[in-house]
């Protein structure tokens, strides 16, 4: 998302808020902008605790895949599987013979 994309749903966001705090009904609110109880007072916590910057969309991925070889042996594998013929255990691939 580019950064005026961003901008303009931070000012979405924050007139949701501001709605809200003028009108004094939140459920109203969120029924007039079409966004659940659960996501305003997601995005009310998030100004509240972070200000504007909060109500940016946040990345959805991990930061980091716990579960992801090391480096060096991920160079191994991929030093291996170059330079010899490593059967890949399926058949019709080299390491299984039909009867």
């Amino acid at each position: 998302m580019s950064e005026q994309q961003q901008i303009r749903l931070q000012n979405h966001r924050l007139k949701v808020l501001q709605h809200a705090q003028n009108s004094g009904n939140v459920a109203k609110t969120c029924r007039y902008f079409g966004i659940s109880r659960t996501l305003f007072y997601q995005w009310r916590r998030r100004y509240q605790q972070q200000g504007i910057e909060g109500l940016r969309d946040r990345p959805l991925g991990a930061k980091s895949c716990p579960r992801s070889h090391p480096p060096d042996v991920v160079e191994k594998i991929l030093y291996l599987r170059q330079h010899y013929h490593l059967p890949s255990g399926l058949p019709g691939h080299g390491a299984f013979t039909p009867i």
